[in-house]
């Protein structure tokens, strides 16, 4: 008899076991990898979703990078240490929010150091390079690509975003401040404007931080995060323009905590299936078990456009999203 409960215990534990391997597998739970990580940058290189967020502690520890890869949303590889400190002589602290490109074969990582509070002060936006997108990558330029402080924007969370006519700008900005400017074809400049401006200000209502631009049926979404990112007020809104200057008229929040599932979201990326009218933001929270402002976790959602074309509120969940294999 007794034999007979042990087995029946092992049987149903069993049991249990196989329908959380089964739930596993078929959706990417959120965080989608463990760790704590924030500011995450997704993107797609050949049939591979890749992740790349900061690591997410002391600003003095926050010296590395580590990637993360999917076949299908659901099982991510870490590729850890994909850039340090070590690589870029110039960087000793806080890199942050990495923004990556694949062109002419070779792999270009963005990232903000040091936290600079001015002028004076050596950090802001850098670039590392690789032959392969989990690294090693190495510093590129030997220095910061932008190291000042224009239109009131500190160089930090950059953005690379590639225009219809193949054109790289880059978007960035802290503080409350938000420029655009032209890059150079090799990456190793910003470049005049036709008018001979250099960094123009594009900055949204309500933006502090993070922002983000694709083009949706030739029309082009920017989107931000707004308030404090330790507070409950983080959250991420968009605009819609003709153009990528603008001017963008913020429309309303995509993106906010739940209180019954996580805080602090915000600071996010997208991601586009290719072939399809299909998207997924992935982005930063808090677990509510957590109180450690540096305690952030890199989730994935789905992001859903009404027949008007705007961004209908994200629902942030536990459970992700399904498999999506890429073609």
């Amino acid at each position: 008899m007794k034999r007979l409960l042990i087995l029946s215990l092992l049987s149903a534990l069993g049991l249990q076991y196989t329908q959380a391997q089964t739930l596993k597998k078929t959706t990417s739970g959120n965080p989608i990898f463990e760790g704590w990580y924030a500011d995450p940058e997704a993107t797609i290189f050949g049939k591979q979703y890749w992740v790349y967020p900061t690591y997410s502690d002391k600003y003095n520890k926050q010296v590395h990078f580590d990637a993360f890869s999917s076949s299908d949303l659901i099982t991510w590889k870490k590729h850890d240490n994909v850039l340090d400190s070590s690589n870029v002589k110039w960087a000793k602290r806080a890199m942050w929010a990495p923004a990556i490109v694949a062109k002419g074969g070779k792999y270009y990582l963005f990232f903000g150091a040091n936290d600079i509070q001015n002028d004076q002060t050596v950090g802001g936006i850098g670039i590392a390079v690789a032959d392969k997108p989990e690294g090693p990558f190495k510093d590129y330029l030997g220095k910061p690509l932008i190291d000042k402080f224009y239109n009131g924007a500190q160089p930090i969370d950059q953005f690379v975003f590639k225009d219809k006519d193949g054109q790289y700008y880059i978007i960035y900005g802290g503080w409350g401040h938000c420029n655009i400017a032209k890059l150079k074809d090799d990456f190793t400049a910003v470049v005049p404007f036709a008018d001979g401006t250099m960094f123009r200000s594009i900055t949204p209502e309500g933006y502090v931080e993070g922002p983000v631009m694709f083009i949706r049926n030739g029309r082009y979404y920017f989107m931000w995060s707004e308030g404090g990112w330790t507070g409950p007020d983080y959250r991420v809104a968009y605009a819609i323009a003709d153009n990528l200057n603008g001017p963008f008229k913020r429309i309303g929040t995509v993106l906010k905590q739940d209180a019954a599932v996580a805080t602090g979201a915000g600071h996010h990326s997208v991601i586009k299936v290719p072939g399809k009218d299909e998207y997924y933001i992935v982005y930063h929270r808090r677990p509510l078990t957590e109180t450690d402002g540096n305690h952030r976790v890199t989730c994935i959602d789905k992001m859903i456009f009404d027949a008007k074309g705007f961004i209908k509120p994200v629902k942030i969940t536990n459970t992700g999203v399904t498999a999506q294999k890429l073609k």
